[in-house]
């Protein structure tokens, strides 16, 4: 099956399968958000990428196998809905930007800078800081060696735009410029872009709609 990327909530996971990394996307809960459970194809250890809500239906996801870590993107209450249920189920390790731990009512047991790596089985991610949708935002990027990167962006780029910085126009300035420049400037048109809502997208498809963001100011 060709991966698309279009889940809804209560509909099956789609499984983005690469090289050394299977990524399964799944919809949940009522904010319909995305959660990712990245596997490692050469030691089967995986990693969730925000456990969002419907504790029952993360851990069925993930399986007897067990994940060795979650990393929740941003402290909005929709991204970690179900965080306290999956680390008690698994004894998952937890992540997260440095400057929104505080903002996450479950311990962080490793919090996140800008360029740090979090490595599971042999797969590793690039941590990258994102200021403006939250102050601690974090972007993953895994930086396939066999193709291009894969993106994890959370709540702070989406097909169409930047996240929401509720009409605030330094923190917009601010989101729009730490994308542009550690996501746009860093990364080939091809990187896919796995958001935390809704449909992905690719850099390229996003890249000619930077000056009309700028333009319009959200």
């Amino acid at each position: 099956m060709t991966y698309s990327g279009a889940v809804q909530v209560g509909g099956p996971a789609d499984v983005h399968e690469l090289p050394d990394l299977m990524i399964s996307k799944i919809a949940v809960g009522p904010m319909n958000n995305n959660a990712y459970l990245l596997r490692c194809r050469a030691t089967d250890a995986q990693l969730l990428v925000d456990a969002a809500a419907e504790p029952g239906a993360l851990i069925g996801l993930i399986g007897e196998d067990g994940i060795s870590a979650v990393v929740t993107t941003h402290r909005h209450g929709d991204h970690w809905g179900a965080l306290a249920e999956v680390v008690e189920a698994t004894g998952a390790r937890t992540y997260a930007g440095r400057e929104d731990v505080e903002g996450i009512p479950v311990p962080t047991d490793v919090p996140v800078d800008d360029g740090d790596t979090i490595r599971f089985g042999e797969i590793t991610l690039t941590a990258r800081h994102l200021v403006g949708h939250t102050p601690g935002s974090i972007a993953l990027v895994y930086d396939d060696p066999h193709g291009h990167p894969h993106l994890f962006t959370g709540d702070c780029l989406f097909p169409g735009g930047v996240g929401n910085t509720h009409q605030d126009p330094e923190a917009f300035a601010s989101l729009l410029h730490d994308v542009e420049t550690k996501l746009f400037a860093a990364l080939p048109d091809e990187t896919w872009v796995y958001p935390g809502h809704g449909d992905d997208t690719t850099l390229g498809d996003e890249r000619p709609h930077l000056p009309e963001w700028r333009e319009r100011g959200w």
